[in-house]
């Protein structure tokens, strides 16, 4: 893990919004520029293809992404975000699992990987979900919220 990133992590966990909201939007720009700006263009392409429920094309530009730089963990990602749009639960879980083995601490995916595993009703592994995001993440509400929402299905 680049050093870099520790303090960023560690501005996850503070109790201050303001340092959270910083280090979070950090950790999106690293993401996103990870590839510089070719890559980040080819992410906005497809973002605006989404946009335009031009799925099929989106899917494309991001494959071609994936297939060109298979360590650009955002390209993967967003590939996953566009596959849980589509109901591609499956799909976007592995999509998921490989940005956490680029990214093991990429709180995005982990959010995704549990929305996920709750739409085709694996509460258990969305609970695990969650909870690794909120290891990351500690004052996501969101993720407290859909924690509590499985825990309550899965009784």
């Amino acid at each position: 893990m680049d050093p870099s990133v520790q303090p960023l992590l560690e501005d996850l966990k503070s109790s201050e919004e303001e340092r959270r909201d910083r280090a979070t939007q950090a950790l999106w720009q690293r993401w996103f520029h990870q590839k510089g700006i070719t890559g980040l263009e080819q992410l906005q392409r497809a973002q605006r293809l989404m946009d335009q429920e031009d799925f099929s094309t989106a899917e494309s530009v991001l494959n071609e992404l994936i297939a060109a730089q298979p360590d650009f963990s955002e390209a993967w990602n967003r590939r996953a975000v566009l596959r849980y749009t589509q109901e591609r639960y499956k799909h976007a879980i592995m999509d998921c699992r490989t940005v956490l083995r680029l990214v093991p601490y990429h709180f995005g995916a982990l959010h995704g990987m549990g929305l996920c595993y709750a739409a085709v009703g694996e509460y258990g592994e969305a609970i695990r979900a969650f909870h690794q995001a909120l290891e990351v993440q500690p004052h996501a509400q969101i993720n407290r919220v859909l924690l509590l929402e499985c825990t309550t299905r899965l009784n």
